[in-house]
């Protein structure tokens, strides 16, 4: 299990990197500064990420990590949790150490998701881990107005 945990968490923050770069120059490239543009920007965004998830599922399968198109999707709705609890944390200036953040990110949401998708593993851990991070949100959000106040 650990094998399929490590190459799925691979694949992931690769492709994490590889989104996270191709999101940078697609945005740079539609360049506005203005709502005008926001909906082409966002379009470029959407399919660039449902591009890379069918890709990850293709590219989970080659390292033998099955189901691939399931634990792509499993990593994908663990990735959208990170990121709603990601938007209580305060911002900073785009860096290459967010590629770095993005890769580490995906990553865990690979190694999770191959872990929950496993044959083996009993219910109650799934349930676990499904509510460990279903828990992000509410707990970023409280600590978010615990920092910053209401």
């Amino acid at each position: 299990m650990r094998g399929r945990m490590g190459r799925a968490a691979a694949v992931c923050a690769a492709l994490g990197v590889f989104w996270w770069a191709t999101v940078r120059l697609a945005w740079a490239g539609v360049g506005c500064a203005d709502w005008g543009c926001l909906a082409p920007a966002l379009g470029v965004v959407v399919v660039i990420s449902v591009a890379l998830l069918a890709g990850s599922a293709l590219a989970l399968e080659r390292v033998a990590v099955r189901p691939g198109r399931r634990v792509a999707l499993t990593a994908a709705g663990m990735l959208v949790v990170f990121r709603l609890a990601g938007e209580s944390v305060p911002s900073w200036p785009a860096s290459p150490l967010d590629a770095v953040l993005v890769g580490t990110v995906c990553a865990v949401a690979g190694a999770l998701a191959a872990y929950v998708t496993e044959a083996g593993t009993p219910r109650w851990r799934r349930l676990v881990a499904a509510l460990a991070v279903a828990a992000l949100v509410p707990i970023a959000l409280v600590a978010s107005v615990a920092a910053r106040g209401l």
